[in-house]
């Protein structure tokens, strides 16, 4: 049989763990390029802020801006999403968010109750995603596979209130790092945009907590579709 159908025999004798590692998906196309570049961009931001430079700090911000729509739009315009953009796209914003917060309220540009919000909610997403990808990671569970990216596992969805709450935490940081150009924060609509920052961040952290369909664990069959 072998002989006479080898391809068929080889597909049919493979067990279900041969087959999930051959599952992968090519990771390196255009925008999750541009998601890593923002990933990559996010500490050198934070560097700027600590040593006050903060027009570098601007310009670099406006890169990151820029990386995050075109990233999304080429994806979807030119067919080009896989799974693991779902999952380093929002880690990419996470990221800079994270150390955006962490810097401007080191030098007092944000207050740090709105600080911890940020950084609270963040922190358990990015503990979430550890755990999701554990339990949805095909078999054989190792640390090189679980940091394969090239694996996927798991989807993530953001919910229609974290989409917002990601705008309006970027055009916090956008926002207070202008603003810090010119040496002040203290403006009424900037501490208006806080507290509106403060609310839909607890806001969408509960979302994720509600929704059904913020992460769903891809099955053999889902598998399939993104090789």
């Amino acid at each position: 049989l072998q002989k006479l159908f080898p391809a068929g025999v080889k597909s049919f004798s493979q067990t279900p763990v041969q087959r999930q590692l051959k599952i992968r998906e090519n990771i390196w196309n255009l925008p999750n390029v541009l998601t890593i570049s923002r990933l990559a961009v996010s500490p050198v931001i934070g560097y700027f802020i600590l040593n006050e430079q903060y027009k570098l700090a601007l310009g670099a911000f406006v890169y990151a801006g820029l990386t995050d729509l075109l990233d999304g739009f080429v994806a979807r315009r030119y067919k080009m999403k896989t799974t693991v953009g779902t999952v380093i796209d929002p880690l990419a914003d996470k990221t800079l968010m994270t150390i955006m917060t962490v810097t401007l309220s080191m030098k007092s540009f944000l207050p740090t109750p709105i600080a911890a919000v940020i950084l609270g909610r963040d922190g358990c997403l990015i503990l979430s995603s550890f755990y999701y990808r554990y339990i949805s990671l095909p078999p054989p569970k190792t640390i090189t596979r679980y940091f394969d990216f090239a694996i996927p596992s798991a989807e993530v969805r953001p919910t229609t209130i974290s989409k917002v709450n990601t705008a309006l935490q970027l055009a916090l940081m956008g926002s207070t790092l202008a603003c810090a150009v010119y040496g002040s924060t203290d403006f009424l609509w900037i501490k208006a945009l806080q507290y509106t920052v403060f609310g839909t961040t607890i806001w969408s952290g509960f979302s994720y907590i509600l929704s059904k369909d913020a992460v769903r664990i891809l099955t053999p069959r889902i598998h399939r579709r993104h090789r």
